[in-house]
């Protein structure tokens, strides 16, 4: 019988582990993002936050008490395909090598199927896949370049599995996403890239406000009403933006390497698969 294949198996999250390795978040100034960035500072991380709005980056910037040396910020927008590979070259200079990216940045447009226009679907599908993919390129490209290996992860929602009324668009995108996870996770998993995604459900950020505002004024009732309706009623509290982090960081670290191609819900018991 041939000798059993020695497998080195990583420890668990740590300080140390994060101490030198680098991390891309798109959407990084609000929302979600702001959560990601925070869970990844707790690690230990590097951080290059990256977001289409100059305003509201350099206001997160200002609000983060960590060392100069562990940021850097650059503002593009991810539909921009040339800024995009702007900013995984920024990362690379900026801190020598990349080990990973986080895909937040996103957009949603509400409204009845049968008044979604054409273009408010093609809108979405770029930003929320097509712009995401390009990203994942960019990013793979990136740690390739500092001759390691590295991790992903992509947001998606939990509209990407069970779908909500109005938001066909934002649905059919997240759903894109679940599935473009799992291609690249194994397409990818000989460069020693691990591909993951998260699904969020009702996170307290502006966007969920939004939305509730949305369905609130279409059906005569109070914001606050509405909110209370999206809470998960196993937690009997919205989920915290650092919260959906630290689930970002454990599928960023080696602890998650047996996780491949997965889109774990975040979303409090919501989404039963």
């Amino acid at each position: 019988m041939a000798a059993e294949k020695e497998i080195s198996v990583a420890g668990t999250v740590t300080t140390n582990e994060w101490s030198d390795r680098a991390v891309v978040v798109t959407g990084a100034a609000g929302g979600i993002g702001k959560g990601i960035v925070a869970a990844l500072l707790e690690a230990g991380a590097k951080l290059v936050l990256s977001d289409a709005h100059s305003d509201q980056l350099e206001h997160a910037l200002r609000s983060l008490d960590v060392p100069r040396d562990r940021l850097s910020s650059f503002v593009a927008n991810i539909c921009d395909e040339a800024q995009v590979n702007a900013l995984a070259e920024h990362a690379l200079e900026r801190f020598g090598k990349l080990y990973g990216w986080v895909n937040n940045a996103g957009t949603i447009e509400l409204g009845p199927a049968l008044e979604t226009t054409r273009t408010a679907v093609l809108t979405q599908l770029d930003t929320n896949v097509v712009a995401l993919f390009q990203c994942c390129q960019a990013a793979v490209r990136a740690i390739l370049g500092g001759k390691s290996g590295g991790a992903i992860v992509n947001v998606a929602s939990n509209a990407g599995k069970v779908g909500f009324p109005h938001m066909i668009g934002y649905s059919a995108s997240k759903a894109a996403v679940i599935n473009l996870t799992r291609n690249l996770a194994e397409e990818w998993a000989p460069l020693d890239i691990n591909v993951n995604a998260v699904c969020p459900g009702s996170v307290r950020t502006a966007m969920l406000r939004r939305v509730a505002e949305y369905h609130a004024e279409r059906n005569g009732l109070q914001t606050d009403e509405v909110l209370a309706g999206f809470i998960s009623h196993q937690l009997s509290r919205a989920i915290e933006p650092v919260e959906v982090g630290r689930v970002v960081v454990f599928l960023l670290s080696d602890s998650a390497r047996i996780i491949r191609g997965q889109a774990i819900n975040v979303d409090a018991g919501d989404t039963p698969y």
